[in-house]
């Protein structure tokens, strides 16, 4: 079995983070309490999935609306085996989602406010959960934004902060590759949040193509265990996976299918660490959409575990269905 090589810089980034990260550094306020028990709840009970609804997209470089129907046939699909959703922003319709999950009995929506320079979304974020509080459990502030280039980490501190101000009952995460998360000058904004959200992706890892699915497993679990090095508080991963093409990639339904069964041993769902399924459905158009690195990137348009047409693929087979899905 091929091992594992984490690299020196990966092992200094997570020691200077520790020592950056002292012992009695965590911040979490009161307020934001029962929030984080519902969302510990689901990634021990339940289970989290990362969801864009199928009729959001970018077209010509904009983005589509969201319709209700659209939202509800995909909840519909993901209800018998998820409970709990993350979504990537709070606009184009996407407002809507926790509305509709909660008419089928969803436990926990995390919504997501892509651009923190932006006030619309984060004012969408607090409208739905004064319109349902008992699912609105968290705000999800940036997708890869300092990954990006167009914020910094004290930008998104502050963002952290103006939240907690005007949704003090709702639990502050950010997302970010999890080496963003490593670095010391991070240690100020991990200090602040209420839950960590990282990317975890092995296919990024240069022994990937060579290695078994459970070498992609074991990858996850050891971020994990530097991440909770550094940060205090639950840790939900809410990017890991594989995705089901190109081929010619080396990927397939069935590495997919392996690397979730791998991944459920290595890291059980836990009120402390979980992971998310990334992601619900396939998006086409992400094949042609700009991303945070240079280059061509097939695979972004079938990382889901359904089809673009709600289909389900094989590694949904070996996703037990919840127990309970009453309303």
């Amino acid at each position: 079995m091929k091992s594992l090589r984490r690299g020196l810089l990966c092992v200094l980034l997570v020691g200077a983070a520790t020592q950056a990260v002292a012992a009695g550094t965590c911040r979490h306020s009161p307020a934001t309490a029962a929030a984080v028990q519902t969302i510990r709840q689901v990634m021990a009970q339940g289970r989290f999935i990362a969801y864009q609804p199928t009729s959001l997209q970018v077209v010509a470089g904009r983005l589509t609306q969201a319709d209700p129907a659209g939202i509800r046939a995909d909840l519909e699909v993901l209800r018998p085996r998820f409970d709990g959703l993350i979504t990537y922003d709070a606009t184009h319709g996407a407002e809507q989602i926790p509305d509709i999950a909660a008419t089928l009995g969803f436990k926990a929506v995390i919504m997501g406010v892509w651009d923190v320079r932006e006030p619309t979304a984060l004012n969408n974020v607090i409208a739905a959960a004064q319109r349902q509080p008992g699912i609105v459990v968290g705000v999800s502030l940036g997708n890869e934004r300092i990954f990006a280039g167009e914020i910094d980490y004290a930008q998104l501190a502050a963002a952290v902060d103006k939240a907690h101000r005007l949704a003090p009952r709702i639990a502050i995460a950010a997302s970010e590759p999890f080496h963003m998360f490593l670095q010391p000058q991070a240690a100020e904004l991990l200090a602040r949040l209420d839950l960590l959200l990282p990317i975890v992706h092995p296919v990024h890892q240069p022994w990937f193509q060579q290695a078994p699915a459970v070498n992609a497993a074991d990858f996850v679990g050891n971020v994990l265990n530097d991440l909770a090095a550094v940060y205090c508080g639950p840790i939900l991963v809410k990017e890991t996976g594989i995705p089901t093409a190109p081929a010619d990639k080396g990927f397939s339904s069935t590495l997919q299918m392996d690397f979730y069964g791998a991944l459920a041993k290595r890291v059980p769902a836990g009120r402390s660490r979980a992971f998310a399924y990334f992601s619900a459905f396939d998006a086409p158009w992400r094949a042609h959409d700009v991303t945070a690195a240079a280059g061509s990137y097939p695979e972004e348009a079938h990382w889901g575990l359904y089809t673009e047409k709600r289909a389900a693929k094989p590694v949904v087979d070996v996703i037990p269905p919840l127990q309970s899905i009453d309303p």
